[in-house]
């Protein structure tokens, strides 16, 4: 018999998963099938954006008072309307849905993460175990199923768009500008006949809207409403909404999150290059749109069992030598996407790439969110919400240069912020190996009573991916 909190795991893994398995697939179609005046790329920048404004209040708001499970369901209805927004794709559907996805996007990931950390904390408890450990487990079940989001997203993109009969060649002269030779000025002509049968994306797009909506249900239907108790005594006892707005700003008031703010944003950089650079001055460049989505299921597949993988091996290796080791796969690709000139004859070529990449995000992903959760354990919707914010600015920030920059500018800029990265972050590993932060252990489920949820409230420990 499975236990409660491993079952509420699995729920929420794979409602997730059935939600980026939209999700995932429409944004790494967003470059190449809404190509025109940049309208794809834009509507990704409007959803980070809108994840940055999110992030400054929402995820506190609505987890006190909604819980954990509710602001989840919340979440992916805000999700489920930009793929409604993708059925007649434009400047007045895209955009607005975009924002509505990003307003829902960091309670959605700040609530999976506070849940997945009760649970964990508590199972702990329970089995006399070092909660740092099955948080640690939790977070690599979670991140192997969801990771695979990536296989079946893109799995139906290309099946699906591989029954167009006006599949074209790709001409030599087009070829040229493909890779790092890829410029702002050779966009247009690159894009002009790539985009499928629109009954062929509405079909697809419908689908997307089916899964999404299959989530919703079964994170309703099945996941238990573990910290009920908590959100009832936040109702009855609501703080001044100047003081939860602040929450998320306070905690830059410690100088190891501020310092950690390369390593986060960089994490929102290296996934927008794949998602909006590499599939399009790449794969749709070379080969065509419909091969985008067999070249991101690699990513997806990597990235999936990778995280189970460096879960467990975070044990014995530390964290420390996963991320150096993620740095240096990443390092090595941009070097090598600098002066690979891609061609329909390399086939292979283009799923090594995104098998690497996807190796170093699954570090990225479950090592940084576990040491945020490690540093700020007393104050974890704050820096969960953080987390959120960071990357999402560096998302913001990658998704908006897309369409003026040379691709050659972007792996230099990306090179850049992942060297900032490496001096940066081996100083809070330091300093924490020097002065760690103390485990908390929390008892398992809080008190019935109003003065036990209040003196157990601080003994959550947090350890998330984001």
């Amino acid at each position: 018999m499975i236990s409660r909190n491993f079952k509420n795991v699995l729920v929420v893994s794979v409602g997730f998963l059935s939600l980026f398995t939209a999700y995932g697939g429409l944004q790494s179609l967003q470059s190449s099938l809404n190509a025109e005046q940049g309208m794809g790329v834009a509507s990704l920048s409007v959803v980070y954006a809108s994840i940055i404004v999110s992030s400054m209040f929402l995820p506190h708001i609505m987890i006190k008072n909604l819980g954990c499970k509710w602001t989840i369901v919340a979440g992916m209805a805000c999700y489920v309307s930009y793929s409604f927004g993708n059925l007649y794709p434009g400047w007045y559907t895209l955009i607005p849905t975009s924002a509505v996805l990003g307003l829902g996007g960091s309670p959605l990931w700040s609530a999976k993460c506070t849940y997945l950390t009760i649970a964990g904390n508590a199972q702990a408890a329970k089995d006399g175990k070092k909660g740092s450990d099955v948080i640690n487990q939790y977070f690599g079940i979670f991140f192997f199923i969801f990771q695979s989001s990536a296989v079946w997203g893109n799995l139906m993109s290309s099946l699906i768009f591989g029954q167009d009969s006006n599949i074209a060649i790709i001409p030599e002269e087009q070829l040229l500008v493909c890779g790092a030779a890829d410029c702002s000025l050779n966009l247009n002509m690159n894009i002009t006949s790539i985009r499928p049968a629109q009954e062929l994306v509405w079909t697809l797009v419908g689908c997307y809207i089916g899964v999404g909506v299959l989530a919703m249900i079964i994170v309703a239907v099945f996941l238990d409403n573990i910290d009920r108790e908590q959100s009832s005594h936040f109702r009855e006892n609501r703080e001044p909404f100047s003081k939860t707005f602040l929450a998320t700003f306070r905690l830059l008031k410690d100088w190891r999150l501020l310092t950690l703010i390369p390593l986060t944003m960089y994490s929102g950089f290296e996934q927008s290059f794949l998602s909006g650079e590499y599939t399009k001055s790449y794969v749709t460049c070379a080969l065509g749109i419909h091969y985008v989505g067999y070249v991101m299921m690699c990513f997806g597949a990597t990235n999936s069992v990778c995280s189970f993988l460096f879960g467990r091996l975070a044990r014995y290796t530390g964290r420390a030598a996963l991320l150096f080791f993620a740095a240096l796969v990443n390092f090595s690709c941009i070097i090598a996407l600098l002066f690979w000139r891609p061609h329909p004859d390399q086939l292979p070529v283009f799923f090594v790439f995104p098998a690497l990449w996807g190796m170093a995000d699954a570090i990225w992903q479950t090592q940084t969110n576990a040491l945020y959760g490690i540093l700020f354990s007393q104050h974890k919707e704050a820096a969960f919400a953080n987390y959120r914010m960071w990357e999402s600015l560096g998302f913001v920030i990658a998704f908006a240069y897309s369409t003026f920059l040379c691709l050659e500018t972007k792996l230099y800029i990306l090179l850049s912020v992942l060297v900032l990265t490496v001096f940066t972050y081996p100083i809070v590993e330091y300093h924490e190996r020097k002065h760690p932060t103390p485990s908390i252990q929390e008892a398992g489920h809080l008190p019935h009573n109003k003065e036990g949820i209040h003196k157990d409230q601080g003994k959550i420990v947090a350890q998330t991916k984001l």
